[in-house]
């Protein structure tokens, strides 16, 4: 399973059934689960822990050390899940002393060219269509979607199934559960298609639409806003989770579109 013209380091750990194709260089303090195939020319580097049933594709660089003039060398990890697909030339970076790993959920698919810096901590079932481009500490949620060719600013924050439209500027945070679009990044409405498909009641959608109608629609501030939802809107998990990711935002959430902004 182990192509002669692979360079495994003896410290490294591999499953009996990993396969690992020519021309890949893994390092030691790496360890990889049983059924992960390595395409050809990847490198990964010390620091990875990487799960069952990946699939890594040519040319990514998996746990080089952070791009960060403040990273002193400190033992920091990159784990991936298990059932992760990283196509070509993916590079996702070692955590730093922040939070000491970058993290990728499971059965996550990371497309071509995309990049992961350190101290991100992307969940499970997450998509990032090609080219990427997310700079440190991102946070991004489950089922969370980001189209290609977008590039996310440092801190921010990616609500769990959110969906943000290919070629976007992230520089603010994005709720849970809806889209965002357009040139300044905005809300969109709420990503109803993707809640269907996985399982979401038409209950639940109706409920969370009545939260950001509340928050984009009604002409209050984002304080009266939350403070309005937690008294006048029923109690449920998903209007819960919208109401303390907006508190707990450090950035700010994206606002609503309006005319006379740039829209391309």
């Amino acid at each position: 399973m182990i192509h002669p013209l692979a360079y495994i380091h003896p410290d490294a750990r591999l499953a009996d059934n990993v396969k690992v194709d020519p021309f890949t260089v893994i390092h030691g303090n790496v360890s990889i689960g049983e059924g992960t195939w390595i395409g050809s020319n990847v490198t990964i580097m010390e620091g990875a822990r990487i799960g069952k049933n990946c699939r890594i594709f040519p040319g990514a660089v998996i746990a080089a050390t952070p791009q960060d003039l403040k990273f002193m060398g400190e033992k920091t990890t990159v784990e991936v899940g298990d059932n992760c697909t990283i196509r070509e030339f993916v590079t996702i970076n070692r955590g730093t002393s922040d939070r000491g790993k970058t993290q990728v959920g499971n059965n996550c698919l990371i497309m071509a060219y995309s990049h992961i810096a350190h101290d991100c901590i992307i969940g499970n079932n997450c998509i990032m269509s090609n080219n990427t481009q997310m700079a440190g500490h991102v946070t991004m949620g489950d089922w969370a979607v980001v189209g290609g060719v977008s590039a996310i600013h440092q801190f921010v924050k990616i609500g769990q199934h959110a969906f943000v439209s290919g070629g976007s500027l992230v520089g603010k945070d994005v709720p849970p559960y809806i889209k965002a679009g357009r040139t300044p990044l905005s809300y969109a409405g709420v990503n109803s298609v993707g809640l269907k498909r996985r399982g979401f009641s038409n209950q639940q959608i109706n409920q969370i639409l009545d939260v950001y109608r509340c928050i984009y629609n009604k002409g209050m501030n984002t304080t009266q806003a939350l403070e309005y939802i937690e008294e006048e809107l029923p109690i449920n998990d998903e209007r819960d989770e919208i109401v303390t990711f907006i508190r707990e935002s450090g950035r700010g959430i994206i606002k609503r579109f309006t005319k006379g902004a740039l829209d391309e």
